[in-house]
């Protein structure tokens, strides 16, 4: 297990992050990372992170069993073990940086558009989940969460456009990558990135991460499904700005 200070210092506040995104604050958890990194190389802070998402993702699950979207999953989880697959085999090929790049100005173009169109059209109705986009979101979120867990943005590229119910659109949220996480097992455990150190931090986070997806739970419910929308727009273009800064920033050499 992890001793220092400097780590604690950080992964605190992350796994809080990650618990109020697995909540139904979608966005937040782009932060963590980043925070996580400041202590150690991206690659550990995920061997770590992951067990904790999978223990958040029970209490997620449970807390949305009964509200998702069933045609979403059908076209996005084939797609997303594509996109798995794929970033295991190009892990030490695909540059973090570059990526991160892509996925920041995917996020902001789209963020900025929806701001726009919401404005416009302030009484969208609900609309079906297409096949041909899901499949291109799905196969690009499952790569993007292999490789720097930013699986967020292409998911909700795709689906926020739809204008679900808040609670079935964050419960797909929730399944969805609660699938994926469990699909990353296999490709993390290949490719060495769990250590018994590794797993006994990630125990130790586990009733930080409990108690703060339970919080996420409860204060996501207070707010209605149009202003939840309005905080997704809002938390993805600041996810897109901190994207292009961080892969911009690493491409540059800054």
């Amino acid at each position: 297990m992890i001793t220092n200070i400097d780590f604690y210092l950080v992964a605190v506040p992350a796994t809080i992050l990650w618990g109020l995104s697995k909540g139904g604050f979608a966005g937040l958890s782009a932060l963590s990372l980043p925070l996580m990194a400041l202590v150690m190389s991206p690659l550990r802070a995920s061997s770590i992170i992951l067990p904790i998402l999978i223990v958040q993702d029970l209490v997620s699950v449970w807390a949305y069993r009964k509200t998702w979207d069933k045609r979403n999953l059908v076209i996005l989880l084939p797609s997303a073990v594509i996109g798995i697959a794929l970033g295991y085999l190009f892990a030490a090929q695909v540059s973090e940086a570059a990526l991160e790049l892509a996925l920041g100005l995917i996020a902001l173009t789209f963020a900025i558009r929806r701001f726009v169109l919401e404005r416009k059209n302030k009484n969208r109705a609900t609309t079906q989940a297409k096949i041909l986009p899901g499949i291109v979101w799905g196969t690009i979120s499952g790569f993007a969460s292999m490789i720097a867990n930013a699986g967020g943005p292409p998911f909700q590229v795709y689906v926020v456009p739809q204008r679900m119910q808040r609670d079935t659109f964050v419960g797909t949220g929730v399944v969805f990558f609660a699938v994926v996480n469990w699909l990353k097992v296999p490709p993390f455990i290949a490719l060495g990135l769990f250590t018994r150190e590794t797993v006994m931090t990630s125990l130790v986070m586990f009733p930080l991460a409990i108690a703060s997806t339970w919080a996420g739970v409860l204060l996501v419910r207070r707010v209605s499904g149009e202003r939840l929308y309005q905080i997704i727009y809002a938390l993805l273009l600041l996810v897109g700005l901190k994207l292009i800064w961080s892969g911009g920033s690493a491409l540059l050499g800054l």
